[in-house]
């Protein structure tokens, strides 16, 4: 399937952080009318409410889903409707029923009707006995119900292509930072909320450590790797739902000191909370080299690059120019 023969596309999980800027970004590449943006219960964005159709929509309830895939005749899904780290951990049953549960749903629609599916994973698979550089072939022992289902999904995505030939792809996303929509509810979310505390408050008060070292990612970057490995010949791929995808990797300290020298006066404080934990059983950064081999992946932004382009969206967005 190439880039033309994605009519009709559907994502689900349209309200989240990636869900919003990824419905966006697919309607500048496609007709606007084409791009459908499902969401349950959080509202869509301004303008993606109004760039285009929308549907309420369930993955856990499979019927309804089928009836949203087929109302607007969908031949490929990115399919971001998930509870990420944090929520997964308040409510574990939710997590697994989302993550697993609809993903599932999604997987069986997407075989019956022979769709091409998009659906991410994310570092939260690895666990504390990977490497602080984790391999793109590792054992995955997560800590999380958020990472359980990861694992999970990665196998069951494998499952489906190998028993019935569903083109299923997937990355594993690293911390994505953006301006653009707000975060999620994931354990790197501090790498955004620190940006609004310097422009707005002069401070943040961190909930890791300084310490604390994770691979990261402009939301840019994520975006284009999202839509280069679906544009990727399918015979090129020997992975499919698993890849590691890196761009770059820093503490909570050198993120704070790379504001403070672009903010006057500002000042990161540290009061690590649970989400250290979680923090701390992730690697400090990966090895994206079957990424780059197999569909050409290769990052944008590095740690100033990003802190450059969020200062200057953000101060444009909150009048500090």
């Amino acid at each position: 399937m190439s880039t033309r023969e994605q009519k009709r596309i559907l994502v689900t999980g349209a309200a989240g952080q990636i869900g919003t800027e990824l419905v966006l970004a697919l309607r500048e590449r496609f007709p606007a009318g084409d791009v459908v943006a499902m969401y349950r219960s959080s509202p869509l964005s301004p303008e993606v409410a109004a760039g285009g159709p929308s549907a309420v929509g369930d993955v856990t309830d499979v019927n309804a889903y089928a009836q949203v895939v087929a109302e607007h005749n969908i031949d490929t899904v990115y399919h971001l409707a998930a509870i990420l780290s944090v929520g997964g951990e308040q409510n574990p049953t939710l997590c697994y029923d989302v993550n697993l549960n609809g993903l599932r749903n999604v997987l069986e629609v997407a075989r019956e009707r022979e769709q091409r599916l998009f659906c991410p994973s994310s570092i939260a698979v690895f666990g504390p006995d990977t490497p602080a550089v984790a391999p793109q072939d590792a054992p995955l022992h997560p800590t999380t119900m958020y990472g359980v289902t990861k694992v999970a999904g990665e196998i069951l995505c494998d499952y489906y292509f190998q028993r019935y030939g569903v083109d299923a792809r997937g990355l594993r996303y690293p911390g994505l930072i953006s301006w653009q929509a707000p975060p999620g509810g994931g354990t790197t979310d501090y790498a955004i909320a620190i940006f609004h505390g310097a422009l707005q408050d002069g401070s943040y008060e961190c909930f890791v450590g300084p310490e604390t070292r994770l691979p990261m990612m402009y939301m840019q970057d994520a975006l284009a790797g999202t839509l280069d490995l679906m544009n990727a010949p399918l015979k090129a791929l020997k992975h499919h739902a698993d890849f590691n995808i890196g761009a770059m990797s820093f503490s909570a300290q050198e993120l704070a000191d790379a504001i403070a020298a672009r903010v006057t006066g500002f000042e990161c404080r540290y009061a690590p909370d649970a989400r250290q934990a979680i923090a701390d059983s992730w690697p400090d950064a990966v090895d994206d080299s079957a990424a780059r081999d197999e569909w050409g992946w290769s990052p944008r932004f590095g740690l100033d690059e990003m802190v450059d382009d969020m200062l200057e969206n953000l101060r444009h967005g909150l009048g500090k120019e």
